[in-house]
């Protein structure tokens, strides 16, 4: 049968079981990013003894090799394997990426006990950049591919965005996940018990990965309209090299506008939530599992958020103008705790922080997606996975961000000499606040310059879409 007259809206198969399965991929994907975000660099500089120096140019080295990895594997896992006619282009990749990369966070904290790094750190780097690498190169082989099912799996307006919600409140609960579960079986100044954590942070990973695949299987719809593309390319030899969808990528105004808004999101979200065991350990009293009632905060304001941003983004309808809201009142949040000392005051910032990062996660996937269909009508093809590969470079590039930005403060504060001196706390506040707040105001200008994709534009390309049948 042709995919000819197949509805482009909603299908049966994606019932609120299908859209709550997928969204469990957000907890994932958060809940993995948030624990490396919110541990990685610390553990090294602080348990471990790297110099701060070191375990920047490693995070450095790790970003740069997803300069290569992910628009690399975005390209070669959209090609046809033998798994694909029977489970789609996606799916074999989903189910191998998430269960190697949940054991390989492991790794990351498995430094061997003879390593000294205080008497020579570079055999410790090299586990560093190695271990981190490996857990990235799996990692993006599975969230590029459950990023490029959205836009084809979810094609109506109403279901992309009730996908979004139940996402943000299901993945909210992994980022407080990766935040509060980690610190509860580790203790500053005990490096063996972060490698105890490790393990729970990968067996909780791995029981999310299945129920995951529910959401991310492909419909018939999907692998058949697939195969297709792939026949008529083989019998046309019209299949793109890497070099040239990457040059086209980046020809894409509005594609770019977002993925630099999204580095910057990135960036302030990973200087922020690294910074939270830095104060949880020298400007705060009390041990690592009490940074728990800062990450409750920003919890329980991004789920109560969603209702408050449904109803605002159903009297605007412009999912792009909402990211720019919300990116908006993250950067005011922000900068308040430039000045906090008490776990009350940070608790109460993180609520409204969380109030607003609700709001950009919960448009972050439509508002890509209203691009993608921009991208797919232009291109006259569904080539998502270069493009979710750029996507995921310019997030975990985010990480180089956070890395150069500990180090050079930590440097200037002078940290390592005495890291609860006036300076030393001042640069956390920094790290924690100032920084975020200008990453963010950097983007949302970056993005309202370029951006130029309306309501109506919108409209125009899913009507478009219908008629190429895409």
């Amino acid at each position: 049968m042709s995919s000819k007259g197949i509805s482009l809206s909603a299908g049966p198969e994606n019932t609120l079981g299908v859209m709550s399965s997928y969204g469990v991929g957000r907890f994932l994907a958060e809940f993995l990013t948030g624990a490396f975000a919110a541990v990685v660099f610390k553990f090294y500089e602080t348990e471990v003894g790297l110099p701060s120096a070191y375990a920047a140019i490693a995070i450095i080295i790790y970003a740069i090799w997803n300069a290569v990895n992910d628009p690399l594997l975005g390209y070669f896992t959209s090609k046809p394997t033998f798994l694909s006619k029977k489970l789609g282009r996606r799916f074999p990749w989903i189910l191998f990426g998430t269960i190697t990369c949940s054991f390989s966070f492991i790794l990351i904290f498995a430094v061997p006990r003879t390593l000294d790094a205080s008497v020579n750190p570079f055999p410790v780097f090299l586990w560093m950049v190695f271990t981190t690498c490996l857990y990235d190169l799996l990692y993006s082989v599975w969230e590029l591919n459950y990023q490029s099912v959205f836009p084809d799996k979810f094609r109506g307006t109403k279901e992309r965005l009730r996908t979004a919600e139940l996402g943000t409140v299901i993945g909210v609960f992994g980022i407080a996940g990766g935040f509060v579960i980690p610190p509860l079986f580790f203790e500053y100044g005990d490096q063996g018990s972060f490698y105890t954590s490790a393990w729970v942070t990968a067996a909780i990973a791995v029981f999310a990965a299945m129920l995951l695949l529910p959401g991310v299987l492909e419909n018939k719809r999907m692998v058949r309209s697939y195969m297709q593309k792939v026949e008529l390319e083989k019998a046309e030899g019209s299949a793109a090299s890497f070099f040239t969808q990457m040059a086209r990528a980046f020809r894409q105004k509005n594609f770019l506008a977002f993925i630099l808004l999204y580095f910057f999101y990135q960036s302030a979200a990973m200087c922020m939530t690294g910074s939270i065991h830095y104060v949880g350990d020298y400007i705060l009293p009390g041990g690592s599992s009490d940074t728990t009632l800062i990450f409750g905060g920003m919890l329980i304001g991004a789920v109560a958020s969603v209702p408050l941003w449904g109803m605002i983004s159903k009297r605007l309808k412009n999912n792009q103008k909402m990211l720019i809201i919300s990116a908006l009142l993250m950067a005011l949040f922000s900068f308040p705790m430039t000045f906090l000392k008490s776990y009350a005051g940070f608790t109460v910032a993180m609520f409204f922080w969380g109030l607003s990062f609700g709001g950009f996660w919960l448009f972050m996937p439509p508002a890509m997606a209203d691009v993608i269909d921009e991208v797919v009508v232009k291109e006259k093809k569904r080539d998502d996975g270069i493009y979710m590969g750029f996507r995921a470079f310019f997030g975990r590039l985010s990480y180089a961000s956070q890395a150069v930005t500990f180090w050079v403060i930590h440097e200037v504060t002078n940290f390592s000499a005495d890291p609860r001196s006036p300076e030393a706390i001042f640069g956390i506040h920094a790290h924690m606040a100032l920084v975020p707040m200008a990453f963010l105001i950097i983007g949302v200008a970056v993005f309202i310059k370029m951006n130029s994709l309306t309501p109506e534009k919108v409209k125009v390309y899913r009507g478009k879409l219908k008629e190429m049948d895409l």
